[in-house]
């Protein structure tokens, strides 16, 4: 059986090369850029709600304890970043820029600051380095899009 830390690895690896293929694309396909931007984005929030799922069934388990965060609050976490995922879909690129570096950023800010306690060792570390390649491929594309604009 292979081991869960081996598992989320693995996933989590698999799961950063959408966004790569995406920017790789951006740069090498401009004719298809519209397409593979739109996907880029849709992609983006589709792991940014999934991200942020991991609250809900967290905050079920916290019951009537509050440190270091009350359930109430994990629950919101979840919904604040679920329902901006999505609105950003709504924006223009421009903004979906900011929005998804930033909802990253601050994703991960939750994960290590005020979850810390829950989460194993190996997994603040995974999400760090798969954060930090999900960060510089949001940069990438909005490279991308600046030198699209010029």
């Amino acid at each position: 059986m292979i081991a869960v830390a081996r598992l989320a690895i693995v996933v989590g690896i698999g799961g950063l090369l959408p966004f790569l293929a995406a920017i790789l694309g951006l740069f090498a396909l401009p004719e298809h850029s519209v397409a593979i931007s739109s996907y880029f984005y849709l992609y983006s929030a589709g792991i940014l709600a999934f991200m942020a799922g991991i609250y809900w069934p967290l905050a079920m388990q916290l019951e009537n304890r509050c440190y270091p965060i009350s359930p109430l609050v994990t629950m919101l976490l979840s919904q604040v970043f679920f329902i901006t995922a999505g609105i950003g879909l709504l924006l223009p690129v421009a903004a979906q820029i900011v929005v998804y570096t930033l909802a990253y950023v601050a994703l991960y800010v939750v994960d290590a600051r005020w979850m810390k306690g829950y989460w194993p060792d190996w997994y603040l570390k995974l999400r760090l380095a798969l954060t930090a390649v999900v960060l510089v491929c949001q940069v990438a594309a909005g490279v991308w899009f600046v030198m699209a604009q010029g």
